[in-house]
Order: structure tokens, then C-alpha cells, then sequence
């Protein structure tokens, strides 16, 4: 049996002034998935979203090596079936070199943590098709991947020709 490896990081809750910081890592997640073309935000948008008077999601940044190396985005979302809240994992990413040190295991620990002790009646995220790594790691973890759910989103032109048809 391998001794359990010591922990070189630290998880923590963003703060006002790392706001540079999370979204290089956010770039960083987008080219990951070939979507960089799709990052239209910007750290201060981050910012006001983060720390402004009604913040929309919370993150946790991980530390390692005296910089940020990881970070998980989140906001509470709700069950009308449960009555109760949910905690809703929007992303989480590990820089490539930092992976396989237990960053993400713990990253997604902390956030069980933070369901439960906030009430929540689930914890829950989406996962990419294609990232077939990912998929085996979280089922790993204990969770499960719904088949019959699929993600139905209006951005754009549709949103606003939604919105005028309402």
C-alpha cells in the first residue's frame, strides 16, 4: 500500500482581487475545450458577478506552487420536486500539470461539503460528451451520469426573439 501523498495546495473561496487570476484560468479551461472563440466575458464582468451587490456564483481557487492553479465556479439553483436547494457546478478545471495530485478530487469534496452543510438536496454538473477521462473520474467519485437528460440553451438572437414573442 503507497503512503498517502502530502496535500501541496491550498482550496480556498475567490476574494475582490483574484478576479485576473480566475479568469486566465477560465481562458485556460475554454482553449482546453476548443471553445475559446466562445469567452466573451471579462475579469471585471467576473468580478461584478462575483462580488457586486447580488453576486450570481461563488468559486474556489486552488493554490499550488504560490500560484492559482484550479478553480471550481458554482451558484445554487433549486428542485421543485425536492422543494429544496441544489448546488449547481458550472466548471471546474485543473491546469494539465497539476492534474492526477488530487486538486480535483478535493475541489469536488469541498463543494459536497459546502451542499451539505448549506442544506442542499444535490450537488450537480454537466460533463462534456467527448471527455470520456472526466466522465470515468467523476463516476469514479460515485456519480452518475443521467442518459436521458439533455441541456436545452437560447443565447443570442433566439434569446431576444424569445423574449419579444413573450
Amino acid at each position: 500500500m503507497q503512503p498517502t501523498q502530502p496535500r501541496h495546495f491550498s482550496i480556498r473561496p475567490v476574494r475582490p482581487g483574484d478576479e485576473r487570476a480566475l479568469f486566465v484560468l477560465i481562458q485556460a479551461l475554454a482553449e482546453y475545450e476548443n471553445l475559446s472563440h466562445a469567452v466573451t466575458g471579462s475579469a471585471e464582468q467576473l468580478a461584478q458577478d462575483l462580488f457586486g451587490a447580488r453576486p450570481a456564483a461563488e468559486a474556489l481557487l486552488v493554490e499550488a506552487d504560490q500560484r492559482p492553479v484550479a478553480f471550481a465556479l458554482f451558484f445554487h439553483n433549486y428542485s421543485t420536486f425536492l422543494t429544496q436547494r441544489g448546488l449547481y457546478l458550472e466548471d471546474i478545471f485543473v491546469l494539465p500539470e497539476y492534474r492526477r495530485r488530487g486538486i480535483g478530487k478535493a475541489l469536488l469534496g469541498r463543494l459536497a461539503q459546502l451542499a451539505q452543510e448549506r442544506g442542499c438536496a444535490r450537488f450537480e454538473w454537466s460533463v462534456l460528451d467527448w471527455n470520456e477521462s472526466a466522465i470515468r473520474f467523476y463516476q469514479s467519485l460515485g456519480a452518475s451520469v443521467l442518459p436521458d437528460w439533455r441541456i436545452c440553451r437560447v443565447t443570442g438572437l433566439e434569446l431576444a426573439t424569445l423574449a419579444q414573442g413573450a
